[in-house]
Formats: C-alpha cells, sequence, structure tokens
C-alpha cells in the first residue's frame, strides 16, 4: 500500500513538472515572439493572394512575429467573422486585403477598442476613421501603364485609325478599380475625344464597365456580348483589361469566335498581376502586356509598418494626400508597378527569383 502510495505521488509530482515544463516551454516560445499579426486576405481563386499571404507569413516570421493568415473566399460575413475573431484571440495589429470596402466599419471599431491598429493592405478600407496605415502599390500610375501599353501594342502615332477598343473596370466594391479605370482614362481620353480610338460600344464609366469581384467568367460572358451585338461586321482591335483574371475570360471570348488564328490576330489586351498563365499567354500572342506588382516588396513594407508600430515607432509612409478613404486621408506607402511584355518578362520576372523559369515550361 505504501509503495502504491509512493508511485501516486511520484507519479503526480511527475505529472505536475511535466505541466510546469510545457508552461514553461509556451512561455519561451511566447517571448521569442515579438508580436502577433493577424491577416485576412480577400480569396485564394487569385494567385496574387495566396502570394500575398504567402510572402507575409514569411516575413512576418522571420522577422519574430507571429502570423495568423485566414481568407475568406470572397465572402465579407466570412471576412467580418475571422477578423473579429482575431481581434477576440488578441492579435496585435491587423492587416487587411478587404473584400468590401465600405463594411468592415463594425470590426474596425472592435478593433480601436481593443487598442489594435489596422494596415489597410493593397486596397483601402473605406468609411471607417479606424484605419491606420495603407501599404499599396501606385495604383492610379497601374492605370496609366496599362494605357500606355495599350496605345503602344495598337502603334497608336502610326497607325491610321480609327481603331476600335472596348474598356473592362475592375470590381466595384474595390477602391483600387476606380484608380485603375481614372489612371488609364487620364491616358486614353485625348485618343478617344480625337477619333483615333472608338469605344464602338459606348460602354464607358465605371458604373457600365465595372466586373463584380474582379471575376472571369463575367468578363468573359460580357466579351460575347459585346461581339454579338457591335462587332459582326467590324474587329476588335484592343481591350483594356485592368487584370489578368479578366484578360483571361476576354482571351476565351475572343477565341471563341474565332481570334488569335492567322486571319484574325488577338487584339491588343492588357492586364495585371503577372500571373503565370497570362505570361504564358503573352509568350503565345493572346495578350500583348500585364502589370508586375511585386508582392515580396509589398509584405516587405507591411512588415516594416508593424515594426514600427510595435515599437513606438512612425511607419515609414510616401503619401499624405491621395487616400482619402471618406473619414480620413490615410497615410500611405505606394510602390511602383512595372509594365511587363513578352520582350522584359524574363528579366523582370525571372532574373528577380520571383518565378522560375520551368514554371513557363508546357
Amino acid at each position: 500500500m505504501l509503495g502504491l502510495s509512493k508511485l501516486i505521488k511520484s507519479a503526480t509530482v511527475g505529472a505536475m513538472a511535466l505541466a510546469l515544463g510545457l508552461s514553461f516551454s509556451s512561455s519561451l516560445t511566447q517571448a521569442a515572439s515579438k508580436g502577433s499579426v493577424g491577416i485576412a486576405m480577400p480569396t485564394k481563386s487569385l494567385a496574387r493572394w495566396v502570394d500575398d499571404g504567402d510572402n507575409m507569413v514569411k516575413q512576418f516570421e522571420a522577422a519574430g512575429y507571429d502570423a495568423e493568415l485566414q481568407y475568406a473566399s470572397d465572402d465579407v460575413a466570412t471576412q467580418l467573422r475571422q477578423i473579429e475573431t482575431m481581434i477576440l484571440k488578441g492579435v496585435d495589429v491587423l492587416v487587411i486585403a478587404s473584400i468590401d470596402g465600405t463594411a468592415l466599419s463594425s470590426a474596425l471599431d472592435l478593433a480601436a477598442e481593443s487598442g489594435i491598429k489596422v494596415i489597410s493592405y493593397d486596397r483601402l478600407i473605406r468609411e471607417s476613421p479606424n484605419v491606420d496605415y495603407y501599404a499599396t502599390f501606385d495604383n492610379y500610375q497601374v492605370g496609366v501603364i496599362q494605357a500606355e501599353s495599350l496605345l503602344k501594342g495598337l502603334d497608336i502615332e502610326n497607325a491610321e485609325g480609327p481603331l476600335n477598343i472596348e474598356v473592362f473596370g475592375g470590381s466595384p466594391d474595390d477602391n483600387n478599380a476606380y484608380f485603375f479605370y481614372n489612371g488609364a482614362m487620364s491616358v486614353l481620353q485625348p485618343y478617344l475625344d480625337s477619333g483615333k480610338l472608338v469605344v464602338v460600344s459606348g460602354q464607358m464609366g465605371m458604373d457600365k464597365v465595372g466586373t463584380l469581384f474582379w471575376d472571369g467568367a463575367t468578363a468573359q460572358a460580357r466579351m460575347d456580348n459585346l461581339l454579338s451585338a457591335f462587332y459582326t461586321d467590324k474587329k476588335i482591335d484592343g481591350v483594356l483589361s485592368p487584370n489578368d483574371s479578366l484578360a483571361i475570360g476576354v482571351i476565351s471570348s475572343l477565341k471563341g469566335v474565332g481570334y488569335g488564328t492567322k486571319d484574325m490576330p488577338m487584339p491588343i489586351i492588357t492586364g495585371q498581376d503577372a500571373e503565370v498563365a497570362n505570361i504564358k499567354a503573352m509568350l503565345k500572342g493572346e495578350q500583348y502586356s500585364t502589370v508586375f506588382k511585386d508582392t515580396r516588396a509589398l509584405a516587405g513594407v507591411t512588415v516594416g509598418m508593424v515594426d514600427a508600430i510595435l515599437n513606438g515607432g512612425e511607419p515609414e509612409i510616401n503619401d499624405t494626400k491621395t487616400y482619402d478613404n471618406g473619414e480620413k486621408i490615410v497615410p500611405s506607402y505606394l510602390l511602383k508597378p512595372v509594365a511587363v511584355t513578352k520582350d522584359n518578362w524574363k528579366e523582370i520576372l525571372i532574373d528577380s527569383g520571383y518565378y522560375s523559369e520551368d514554371q513557363f515550361q508546357e
């Protein structure tokens, strides 16, 4: 009986020691972390958001932070729940690429009450005073690059004209879509005014050309309708597409009616995000250009912002005028986008290590 008592006592002490050991180990792990960051991304359906998420987690962990990454499958209610859960878990900073830039006010109010700073990532969160900083690319310049690329592909200065084009816009719930559109129009408008460029459908303005959720299938359906309604006896010379997923939809529609052949060359088509499928399309002559936004650099800027916030410093910003979210001018850091064509894609994407060349081998 005494032996049993000793055995129980020994086991109890051992369990306590184990518990204490685990607790001590857990404390060491927590002590090793510089803080926790909640990362809310919109969707995995676009490769660029997967790259954004992966790059941020990698860089945050390398900098000594715990990072929790969530994707919301383009569902606003899901993203709200994810953000609220991160707040209740006690993250130190939130990094949010919003699905709907106007739908997060309640969650951001909760973050502010909890003393949690919020960084709007790539897409501006609107109609809330509780957005502390914004990390993005120069979105107006993205549109400028796309329009300039379209004009270059059309050889506008040497073409007789009029040249027939159609315009696609991004998702109306994404604030960036308006910057892309306005940037592009600043370049195209003089040629539209002179008649050298003609939007045959007459469809202009984000209320008419916007594509909800940046959905490629929606873009394909719209292109199908444009072709059947306005191009039965005309050829289309160019399509301003604001991103690569829409460009793929446009390309599919055009190929469906015979474009992309010797008799019907593919129109000049723009894009954005430098996705693998679109680089392949560029190499085949189906897409003319895209815009590269290096998610590694954007992740680096975001990590730097968090590091400054949690160490009592001021994040580096380079724009204090452009981004009014309806409640305040949000201090921002803007990175430079880069035009990519078949002439420079290797230099920009392969030599930089963003992609490996074997990703483009058929």
